[in-house]
């Protein structure tokens, strides 16, 4: 496993991380026992960095979390949750008096008194230019609530608005084989600044594991499923905005890359050490329902990818899907 700093945090974290949103809900269901059995195979598969959020099964991926955290209290994971998204998406509901409430039930929920890092969670575009915000989470991070603050992200524009500021340790944005525009545009400027950018939905909602095809039905409550046309939530949160069809097509291709750039790996580790070897890419956040997919994904912490596979990659994505997503996000 391959390790990065999250400078601004003075935290050292593992470049292949897990996230923890199918724990909660939203991916069919996982019972507790399943969600320890994840956290558990990545940590021994050197994985040291979970996201999570308040609003992942309504603190159930929080609970399980913290669970694990009590029984391996000298683990040195570093935990990133998110907060915002329990309410209603209108910017006067970012206040100090909210932020403390949402903290104090994450910290209950993963039992600790200072959170790792707390990021805003996708709210109102206009909540990432408020003054007021940044000085609200500077206040809790001053009254030990929190050790760093971040924000998580849907477009380019949030992501240098937050940059900007002076004490954002992370920003968190979708990218990945399918979502180049953060690559141009934000980790020039995360660099710079010396902000960690955390990389969600890096395997475009499974399509990058070449595992589904035309036929294939989600569970009802599965986001793959309901969300399709952004219904529920953004619809770049789901196949990164990429419609199924041309997903599975441009997985194809993929999969046909990756297995001439590493024949032993699969379709998804190649597309996460794709990836991790971006320039600026601080952790990856794939999630993983099962022991084996946590070990399959933090495997890819240590493959090697060539310069040429990068340009197949590159054009692959001005071929089929730069038109549809790069002037969307």
């Amino acid at each position: 496993m391959k390790y990065s700093e999250l400078s601004r945090a003075n935290r050292k974290v593992s470049v292949i991380g897990l996230g923890t949103w199918q724990l909660g809900a939203d991916w069919g269901s996982v019972d507790e026992a399943d969600a320890l059995a994840v956290l558990e195979a990545a940590y021994e598969a050197g994985v040291t960095f979970f996201d999570t959020a308040d609003v992942y099964g309504d603190g159930r991926s929080e609970e399980a979390i913290g669970k694990w955290l009590k029984a391996n209290p000298e683990a040195g994971i570093t935990v990133a949750t998110k907060m915002g998204r329990r309410v209603e998406q209108v910017p006067e509901n970012y206040n100090l008096d909210a932020f403390r409430a949402w903290n104090d039930r994450s910290r209950k929920n993963l039992g600790v008194d200072t959170l790792d890092l707390v990021q805003l969670h996708c709210p109102p575009t206009s909540v990432y230019s408020t003054d007021a915000v940044y000085d609200a989470l500077d206040t809790m991070v001053d009254e030990g609530r929190m050790a760093n603050y971040g924000v998580s992200v849907e477009t380019v524009d949030e992501a240098l608005a937050a940059i900007a500021r002076p004490n954002i340790a992370t920003v968190q944005i979708i990218i990945n084989a399918f979502r180049h525009k953060p690559l141009e545009v934000v980790l020039p400027a995360a660099r710079e600044a010396g902000v960690g950018i955390i990389a969600r939905v890096p395997l475009a909602s499974g399509l990058l594991t070449n595992r589904y095809n035309l036929n294939t039905e989600f569970a009802q409550d599965d986001h793959r499923n309901f969300n399709r046309d952004g219904s529920a939530f953004d619809v770049g949160e789901t196949f990164s905005g990429v419609d199924f069809a041309t997903g599975v097509e441009a997985a194809g291709q993929f999969a046909q890359l990756a297995k001439k750039e590493s024949p032993e790996s699969t379709s998804a580790q190649v597309a996460l050490a794709w990836l991790a070897a971006q320039e600026g890419i601080s952790t990856i956040i794939p999630g993983a329902r099962n022991e084996q997919q946590a070990r399959a994904n933090a495997a890819a912490g240590s493959l090697e990818i060539s310069g040429q596979f990068n340009t197949a990659v590159r054009d692959l994505y001005d071929a089929k899907l730069r038109a549809q997503i790069h002037p969307r996000w």
